[in-house]
């Protein structure tokens, strides 16, 4: 679908003005960071930052539960964020959950709790988004020179991401299951620091890169950075031990390493520099960063103050204006999928006007609109696979791909009205996603619904006006009785419509007029 081609929506939300605030969290799984901007000039300066150390990945068990005290750690510590940003928009708010909350059997039993406590939603990302955040987040902070690519790599407490970027666009993002936290609870849970099990943690974690760092080195890059509290922990050590002026060189990290090991055990830990809330968990951090240095190749890498909460700031400003990255990934999955865009404009045109219909009544959000927008213009992603079923096979492109810039609970929610445009209802539609989402997306899906049947013969001849009323979970629908008379197929498919809307919660009714 090229651009001239597409009628879009609107842009979610209003354009930021000078004096407005916005405020990113990232809720790691070794701490919560919190930062706080105000818009002034197309800039964001940071006016506040908060950081709780709250280790979520120490209560992880093997079975995806949370412990109970590491649960209510992170609630009091949500509950102390909210006060500060309680008088901000809650479109000026984006908090973000990383690998921990990922690795939750069951994330909603946590967010829940979660979003009560701070007061706003909070999105789960997948590990590539989360890389994307942190590039994003660095290359503002560092603006790299024109040209020159960069390899970037940020440990977090329960995964490491490595991104290879050039100016402002990722271009190779992987992330891992190593962290600071999980990794010293893996291979040294009892405390005890010996050069026999480094050298056993080092093949393991060695292993996890050694999967891309051939692709890695066949790019290439000009620079290495690395971002978040471990590697800058790191540096801050290698220049307290005068080794270097606050870069991690390959033989400072071997001398980093070694003076660890003599302590024998992780509470014995004495290197310069370190604070008493990275002790515990250091380790685990200069393990990973070795293994990057090894299998990648770093000789020298530069320490960036920047991270994933820069990167959800920045991001928040792009969806305030034309740099949308949501916009570029619904547009290259048309492009991938060969979305034929002439139907995938029909639909989309019918689905806002039915939308701006009832938008009142419903009490639906730009958000909303945007949402429906996106499934408009990606519904028949499927059929690339196969005609038959192929809602089903769109439905699974969107819940399971990377799209940049889109939460998990963003894409369920595409994948649920995708899911849902056509045939029965399964009551299991929209279990994935959270129980605020599901009355804006069962009433998107209806309008989807009908957005489609309008269009079933891809007529290229404008629509007749379209008479759409809502009351509660009532639809009534009045089209010309003569257009629809020309039509029998339509009307046949809209007589049947209202039993398999009823899977959706809603009565619809439609009335020739």
């Amino acid at each position: 679908m090229n651009d001239a081609a597409r009628q879009d929506p609107e842009p979610v939300g209003s354009a930021l003005s000078d004096g407005d605030l916005l405020a990113a969290l990232d809720l790691g799984s070794n701490s919560f960071h919190m930062v706080v901007a105000r818009h002034t000039l197309g800039q964001l300066r940071i006016v506040d930052r908060l950081r709780e150390t709250v280790r979520m990945a120490e209560g992880l068990d093997g079975k995806g539960g949370l412990d109970p005290v590491v649960r209510q750690r992170a609630l009091e510590c949500l509950s102390r964020f909210g006060q500060r940003i309680g008088d901000i928009p809650p479109q000026r708010v984006r908090a973000v959950a990383t690998n921990t909350v990922r690795a939750l059997a069951s994330p909603q039993a946590f967010l829940m709790p979660a979003e009560t406590a701070l007061g706003h939603a909070i999105e789960v990302v997948s590990g590539r988004e989360e890389a994307r955040l942190v590039y994003l987040g660095v290359a503002h902070a560092q603006p790299p020179k024109p040209g020159q690519t960069r390899l970037l790599i940020d440990i977090g407490g329960g995964s490491t991401e490595c991104i290879i970027g050039s100016g402002f666009d990722a271009r190779e993002r992987e992330s891992l299951q190593v962290g600071c936290v999980a990794s010293t609870r893996r291979f040294f849970g009892n405390g005890k620091l010996t050069r026999k099990k480094w050298r056993e943690a080092s093949i393991e974690v060695e292993a996890e890169f050694q999967q891309f760092a051939r692709r890695y080195r066949s790019v290439g890059w000009n620079e290495a950075l690395g971002s978040s509290g471990t590697i800058k922990a790191i540096g801050g050590i290698c220049a307290a031990m005068k080794l270097t002026k606050g870069a991690i060189t390959a033989e400072a990290l071997l001398q980093v390493r070694d003076r660890m090991l003599m302590a024998g055990e992780i509470d014995r830990i004495d290197l310069p520099d370190l604070s008493d809330d990275r002790r515990p968990v250091i380790a685990g951090g200069v393990l990973v960063l070795e293994a990057a240095f090894e299998v990648l190749g770093i000789e020298r890498m530069a320490v960036s103050k920047a991270a994933l909460r820069e990167g959800v700031l920045y991001d928040m400003l792009g969806r305030g204006g034309a740099d949308d990255p949501r916009e570029a990934s619904v547009h290259a999955l048309t492009q991938r999928y060969g979305v034929d865009a002439a139907q995938a404009n029909r639909v989309l045109a019918t689905a806002m006007r039915l939308f701006d219909r009832v938008v009142d009544a419903w009490s639906l959000d730009a958000d909303a609109r945007q949402m429906l927008a996106w499934a408009a213009r990606l519904h028949e992603v499927g059929l690339a696979i196969a005609h038959s079923q192929y809602h089903v096979h769109g439905t699974y492109v969107l819940a399971n791909s990377d799209i940049a810039g889109f939460s998990q609970q963003d894409q369920r929610f595409l994948a649920a009205l995708v899911r849902t445009h056509r045939r029965g209802i399964p009551k299991s539609a929209f279990d994935a996603l959270p129980d605020r989402l599901v009355p804006a997306a069962r009433r998107c899906a209806a309008l989807l619904r009908l957005a489609v049947l309008l269009n079933r013969s891809q007529e290229n001849a404008p629509l007749p006006e379209l008479q759409l009323t809502a009351d509660g979970n009532a639809l009534e629908l009045r089209l010309p009785r003569g257009w629809l008379d020309g039509r029998p197929l339509l009307r046949a498919d809209l007589l049947g419509e209202p039993e398999d809307m009823a899977g959706l919660g809603i009565r619809l009714q439609t009335v020739g007029t």
